[in-house]
């Protein structure tokens, strides 16, 4: 056995893919811009991402709920950009219109809307006690 083995067994499983996956950032930050450019939702969910976080560092919640506010952004933000994704491939396709064409839209922005919904349950699950203390004094 060669002094090359273990260099090529490292270099196959480990350093190739890292490579690959690391050409791919690129792509995926322009996808990140071309949401953040043209879907007005997206930003309004930014928005509501940061208000939440931010919030949640100025009152000092457990890592484990500003875990669960990160990860249900996350969430609503990678469905609206998957949202978005399946619009234009919609799109591209062209041809009349047609139901398939039709429910795979709505379905994707159901998708959206259930993260959404559930994001905001886990806002209210957060901070309403806080709130509710902090209005009763």
């Amino acid at each position: 056995m060669g002094s090359d083995e273990p260099r090529s067994g490292i270099h196959r499983h480990l350093v190739a893919p890292l490579s690959r996956t690391l050409r791919s950032f690129p792509f995926a930050l322009e996808g990140i811009s071309h949401v953040a450019r043209t879907q007005p939702n997206w930003r309004i969910h930014v928005v509501a991402a940061a208000v939440a976080i931010g919030a949640g560092v100025a009152l000092q919640v457990s890592a484990a709920e500003m875990a669960v506010l990160v990860l249900t952004s996350g969430l609503v933000l990678g469905l609206e950009a998957m949202n978005t994704a399946v619009e234009a491939a919609v799109d591209a396709a062209g041809g009349p219109p047609s139901t398939a064409a039709k429910h795979a839209k709505d379905v994707a922005a159901g998708a959206v809307l259930i993260a959404a919904i559930a994001a905001a349950v886990v806002g209210g699950l957060v901070f309403g006690p806080r709130i509710v203390g902090w209005v009763r004094g």
